[in-house]
């Protein structure tokens, strides 16, 4: 009797563990990171009524619009704030563009959001441009938390011809 009692206590508790679980997963939103370089501010359909992009509209719609941020002039650097949440000059990255062939990144110490959200449970993948280093692996996408990366690595390359 104690037995069976222990049996289902614990059973009991292994279940209410994988409800939790399935629970926790279920409610995690889906999250999606854009970053358009160049796009003007009338350039949306929630600021200009000309501007047609039903999918975008959809998305925003059905999510959060974050527009009362400031960007760098330049890729890099406003990537860097983005993937870590920090001021470029503080990453040593404010003034410039990590161009092909130069042999530095964004510091392999700092945590990328994709390295927080995969703590989190979230799968992470990366299409279009990296252009935060890429002299090592270490620098790559692929190891600073995305599961996968799509796109490339640098700056002033087309998806056409993989020229920079």
């Amino acid at each position: 009797m104690i037995g069976e009692l222990l049996f289902f206590l614990v059973l009991g508790i292994v279940g209410l563990e994988a409800v939790d679980e399935v629970e926790r997963k279920v409610k995690q939103p889906n999250i999606v990171m854009m970053v358009a370089d160049d796009l003007g501010w009338a350039d949306m359909p929630w600021h200009d009524s000309l501007a047609i992009a039903p999918t975008l509209t959809g998305l925003a719609d059905s999510g959060i619009i974050l527009e009362r941020h400031y960007v760098q002039p330049i890729c890099s650097p406003t990537r860097s704030a983005l993937m870590t949440g920090k001021y470029p000059s503080r990453l040593g990255l404010n003034h410039m563009t990590i161009n092909a062939g130069e042999p530095y990144g964004l510091g392999v110490d700092e945590k990328t959001i994709a390295n927080h959200l995969k703590d989190l449970g979230y799968a992470t993948h990366l299409s279009g441009k990296w252009h935060l280093g890429y002299c090592s692996w270490g620098l790559t996408p692929t190891q600073r938390g995305f599961d996968t990366s799509f796109g490339y690595y640098n700056g002033h390359e087309t998806y056409f011809s993989k020229i920079t």
